[in-house]
């Protein structure tokens, strides 16, 4: 029987408690999103978007999805606009406690696919640096994905080890969140996979591999800076012991109380020999409405150095200014035309931040590094989906269409469609004022320009 080691284990620990903190109120997985506040309020999305919700009590912006109708996300045009994630509801609860605020440098080291950096990069409203790193580079380009179609500005995509990240960028950051790889016990419901291949080895690998992890999330830490820790599991060695070791290896990081009304706190014979104040952690059981997390939030020691900020900021080589950007900026995008670029190769990128220098980030493998504008193909420039994404709104033409209009679900299908009067030339396709994607207007019709990969076929 793949779970008898849980069962045991837990039964082990929690006694007549099991049975209570193992029942879900609904006895089924929980379904959730998370409102994008770089797109909209999370009221504006319950009341607009047409499904049925209940607020979470795991994070303002996140909702319960009620009822037990087919649930599609990908295919509502919110979605594709990114005014929400779909996001189990305990997990939106780590980011938040982070308390990442506007101009900060945040790292978040464990990112893909990308519900927690969209929470953060809500949190720092295009103001400051999102450093996103998922070390395996398919998972990374989900990751990469994701953030694009939330509109993210000030990302940089990294597919690096955490240590590597560690020595290029040490004491770096204000914020970090580490929400490890684990042995997701808290998946058991909705995913059978994580059932089938848990027990005793993987949580030894697990707890391993997050004791590395959190290490390097230290030493990427300023002074003064704050880590948020996290897991899907309920494994002791994953959760309240690898936290108790850290805190031994780390005697200049401190536990932070977590000022969170969910949940409860950690559990002292979980500690594995390393003893703390477990009032100052705290986990989510199935009981409390979410398939389960842990969080601990901790500070080192010191003040940050305000010189530290002067530069490293923008990863990449600032370019000498790109005629053909300017030109098309100029016409299409003004607000952005005196941007400087940076450019790989025919790519031309915005970067995330302002021109202070990129030698520290060299040699880190970078998958994105702000938005992508566009790329330049036999002299002329062609712009990118993330250009539009990201800075949509603020094209001088824009095609707006509400979700009763019979050209939303055509353009999400590829098709051209009409275009209502507007003037030849480059558009923003939007929903209710949200950013979709780009189109070409041409003699009455939009060409329609939205990636292939995204699209409502079937």
């Amino acid at each position: 029987m793949p779970l008898e080691y849980f069962f045991q284990r837990e039964r082990a620990l929690l006694g007549a408690r099991y049975d209570a903190l193992y029942t879900a109120p609904s006895g089924q997985p929980v379904r959730g999103i998370t409102a994008n506040t770089l797109r909209c309020t999370p009221e504006w999305l319950a009341q607009r978007a047409g499904l049925l919700l209940a607020p979470s009590p795991f994070c303002r912006e996140g909702f319960v999805v009620q009822g037990q109708e087919p649930f599609r996300p990908g295919r509502h045009p919110y979605h594709h606009a990114g005014a929400f994630y779909v996001q189990e509801p305990s997990a939106s609860a780590p980011a938040p406690l982070l308390c990442a605020a506007p101009g900060e440098r945040v790292l978040d080291l464990c990112a893909a696919p990308g519900g927690k950096s969209s929470q953060l990069a809500a949190a720092l409203q295009g103001q400051g640096l999102l450093v996103c790193n998922e070390f395996r580079p398919a998972r990374a380009q989900v990751l990469r994905a994701n953030l694009e179609r939330m509109g993210v500005r000030n990302a940089v995509v990294l597919s690096e080890a955490p240590r590597r990240i560690a020595e290029v960028l040490p004491g770096f950051f204000d914020r970090v969140l580490v929400d490890v790889p684990c042995s997701g016990e808290g998946m058991f419901r909705k995913e059978p996979q994580a059932a089938a291949q848990h027990g005793p080895g993987l949580v030894e690998r697990c707890a391993a591999l997050g004791a590395q992890i959190l290490d390097a999330a230290a030493a990427c830490l300023a002074p003064g800076g704050v880590l948020v820790y996290s897991t899907c599991t309920f494994s002791p060695e994953e959760n309240e012991g690898q936290v108790g070791a850290f805190l031994a290896r780390h005697p200049d990081c401190s536990l932070l109380p977590l000022a969170c009304g969910f949940g409860a706190p950690g559990e002292q014979n979980r500690c594995c020999g390393h003893p703390f104040d477990v009032s100052m952690v705290r986990r989510i059981w199935p009981c409390h409405g979410g398939e389960g997390h842990f969080m601990a939030k901790l500070q080192r020691a010191g003040q940050p150095c305000p010189a530290d900020r002067a530069e490293g900021s923008n990863p990449g080589r600032p370019a000498k200014p790109c005629r053909e950007w300017q030109q098309f900026a100029g016409r299409w995008f003004p607000e952005l035309a005196d941007r400087p670029v940076n450019l790989c190769g025919e790519l031309v990128l915005l970067p995330p931040g302002p021109q202070m220098g990129g030698s520290a980030w060299r040699g880190l493998r970078t998958v994105r590094g702000g938005v992508l504008a566009g790329s330049l193909q036999k002299g002329r420039f062609v712009p990118a989906h993330h250009l539009f994404t990201a800075y949509g709104t603020g094209c001088v033409s824009k095609i707006e269409l509400g979700l009763g209009d019979a050209r939303l679900a055509a353009y999400l299908r590829g098709e051209e469609i009409d275009a209502g009067g507007a003037a030849d030339g480059w558009c923003c396709v939007t929903v209710d004022g949200l950013a979709l994607g780009a189109g070409k207007v041409s003699g009455g019709r939009i060409k329609n320009h939205y990636p292939k990969a995204l699209r409502n076929l079937k």
